[in-house]
Formats: structure tokens, sequence, C-alpha cells
């Protein structure tokens, strides 16, 4: 049997976006975005997870062209790449991830998430950090 050569553009961004949404983590994760910016103590704080492990997820999101991220101080930022910028990615996918979040809209965890995440947003966010010790300092967030 011959063995299969893949192309050089291997893996293409629809196999490492459908990579990226495969994750209940990371769907939960788009699904907070979806309501604006967040930084990253904030989606920590929402998932429960380590903030190692969070961050290895957001960097999948981010490299898969789903999430956007910025850097304030010494922190960073993250929000869904919706924009009209020649970064945002092809509307066909805006479309199917809409599709795909709108669908788990009424699933658990997303309905607990976003009320948690109502919670989250009333705590200052050095608060948050502090909890978490590693996440960032004062004032960073």
């Amino acid at each position: 049997m011959a063995k299969y050569e893949w192309s050089a553009g291997w893996p293409s961004p629809t196999i490492e976006i459908g990579k990226a949404i495969a994750d209940e983590s990371r769907l939960r994760i788009l699904n907070a975005l979806r309501g604006g910016e967040l930084c990253v103590c904030q989606i920590v704080e929402l998932l429960g997870l380590a903030p190692s492990t969070t961050s290895k997820h957001l960097n999948q999101l981010r490299r898969s062209g789903l999430l956007r991220a910025r850097k304030k101080g010494t922190w960073v930022w993250y929000r869904l790449a919706h924009g009209a910028d020649e970064t945002s990615p092809d509307p066909r996918i805006v479309a199917m991830l809409d599709w795909v979040l709108a669908s788990l809209a009424n699933e658990e965890p997303f309905v607990r998430d976003l009320e948690t995440l109502q919670d989250i947003l009333t705590v200052e966010r050095e608060e948050i950090a502090q909890r978490q010790r590693s996440c960032c300092g004062p004032g960073d967030c």
C-alpha cells in the first residue's frame, strides 16, 4: 500500500478549526467570549482549570484563527475573531461557529457558564488574580 503524502498546506485551516472546536472546554471559552473580550484570569475562573491548561486551550483557538489576543501590560485579553479586517476568518467559518454555539446554547454547562460569567464580571479582576496567584499581578488585568 502506498503511503499517502500530505500537501504542503496540511493541516488545512478547516481541519485546525475542527480540532479546535472538538473540545468542550474550548467550546465553553468560545461561548463565553460571545459576550465580549475577557482577560485570561476571568476565563480561568470560569472554567475552573489550571492557568496552564486554560492557556493551552486559548493558544489552540488562537492558532486556528477563531480568537484574537491583545496584550495590555503583562496580561493578554481574548476576543472572538469576528471583525472585518484582513485577518478575520472566512465568513462561512464565522457562520459555522455561530451555528455550533447556538445549537449548544441551551445545554449544560453552557447555560451555567453564562450565569457564572455574570458573577465573575462583578468581581474586580485583581481579586480574581489574587485567588489564582499565578495568573496576573495587581493592576495587570
